[in-house]
């Protein structure tokens, strides 16, 4: 279900969800294609103040962290910020190559406005696929040694993320059911699957311990089974939440931002090294995503000059299934993804084909006055606009980053209340 799809003038194609452009192949292709705009610097410097202060806060002065993992978390932090580079200039010349083999989209939001006619390159997710797995070789260097008992892991998520990204770029290239689609992230999953190692228990909780006789239970496969439709999930619920510009890598930033924050305070307040490691763990694969993510949105924000295609939301979704999962707190990142799963439900009747389901579940776009109007399909964008009237396609997109934003801060407060008295 992505954001944006090649148009298909073929009666029996299937309906997908949440399409921002229509990809169509020219009668002849230009020789010579125009350069994207530039980055968008000044909006990530003020992202990287505002999410850092508190962050690098918390890393050196809140909590009393080991100095052999805070230097761990500081040499991925360097390698972090040397992708980001890289992946802002690497946009540009991969772009150049996406528009050579036709691979472009018209944005939908912006059709009969002459940015409607501009042709944005597709599918370069793919940079930041690539340069976040390079960063993640090179990091063992650093910090595992061949004896490592996370290194298999450790390079079992490598294995799954990379999956992913192939996956993705195939159906950004092939244009596959989005129905097959569901099927993906669970063969991309099977590497971390196999390889898991860890435990396969749950804690129940406190007010239930009474009534089942158990403190801890082990699901066995069962919990393997879990994981992989927390994969399926979190890959789709990224995809299918979208439609603007920005919004994909936005929530993706976002998340990735609350889920670095939520594992140096559980660093920081755990005396087991075990636990510790298991979220200095996920560290190491969020400081790169979000990274190379705000890269991408230096050019993916409004108005975009580079979509990011199915290959980012399966490959950031991948990435922090991965994360959560290695790092224990799944429960916890369900509740980041709050505003995906209400997307998910409000999606359901649609995606099951219980209600009628368009090619593009998209608001509808006046030209005349530049605002969006709410459609009766079930997406939390289409709700927004009916809830809260019409809006621009920015001041939509900040909107419900915002609302992404309240409900990683509900999630923070729900743990302190919660705290010895749930678990």
């Amino acid at each position: 279900m992505a954001a944006r799809k090649r148009a298909s003038t073929e009666s029996s194609a299937q309906p997908k969800p949440n399409e921002t452009a229509a990809r169509t192949k020219p009668q002849e292709p230009t020789l010579a294609e125009p350069p994207i705009a530039p980055p968008k610097s000044g909006l990530i410097l003020k992202l990287v103040l505002f999410f850092s202060v508190p962050y690098f806060y918390l890393l050196f002065y809140h909590y009393k962290i080991e100095q052999e993992l805070r230097k761990s978390i500081l040499i991925n932090a360097g390698l972090s910020l040397a992708g980001f580079f890289v992946t802002v200039k690497m946009i540009p010349v991969a772009s150049r190559y996406v528009l050579r083999r036709n691979l472009f989209g018209y944005d939908i939001n912006k059709k009969g406005t002459p940015q409607g006619t501009v042709k944005v390159p597709e599918s370069l997710g793919i940079v930041v696929g690539i340069v976040f797995l390079v960063l993640g070789i090179l990091f063992q260097y650093f910090n595992f040694t061949a004896d490592s008992n996370w290194l298999v892991e450790y390079n079992a998520a490598l294995a799954s993320i990379c999956f992913m990204v192939l996956l993705g770029f195939v159906d950004d290239v092939l244009d596959v059911p989005w129905r097959v689609k569901l099927v993906l992230p669970s063969i991309a999953a099977l590497p971390l699957l196999m390889a898991y190692a860890g435990h396969t228990t749950i804690v129940i909780p406190k007010p239930l311990v009474p009534y089942t006789g158990l403190e801890v239970l082990d699901l066995g496969w069962i919990y393997k089974l879990y994981m992989g439709l927390l994969a399926v999930f979190c890959t789709n619920s990224i995809n299918i939440h979208a439609g603007l510009n920005g919004l994909e890598v936005g929530q993706t930033v976002v998340i990735a931002a609350a889920v670095l924050i939520h594992n140096i305070m559980q660093i920081g307040a755990s005396a087991d090294s075990e636990y510790k490691m298991a979220h200095a763990f996920s560290i190491y694969l969020i400081q790169p995503l979000l990274a190379t993510s705000l890269g991408l949105l230096s050019y993916n924000w409004y108005p975009s000059s580079a979509f990011v295609g199915d290959t980012y939301t399966y490959f950031a979704g991948m990435t922090m299934a991965v994360a959560g999962i290695l790092g224990h707190f799944s429960e916890t990142l369900l509740i980041f993804f709050a505003p995906q799963v209400l997307n998910f439900l409000l999606s359901v009747p649609q995606l099951a084909g219980i209600v009628p389901c368009p090619r593009h579940r998209l608001p509808r776009f006046d030209p005349e006055t530049g605002l969006l109007t709410g459609t009766k399909d079930g997406t939390v964008v289409n709700l927004f606009l009916r809830r809260f009237g019409r809006m621009t396609e920015k001041s939509l997109c900040v909107s419900l980053l915002v609302f992404q934003a309240m409900a990683c801060c509900f999630c923070f407060l729900l743990r302190y209340f919660l705290a010895g008295w749930y678990k």
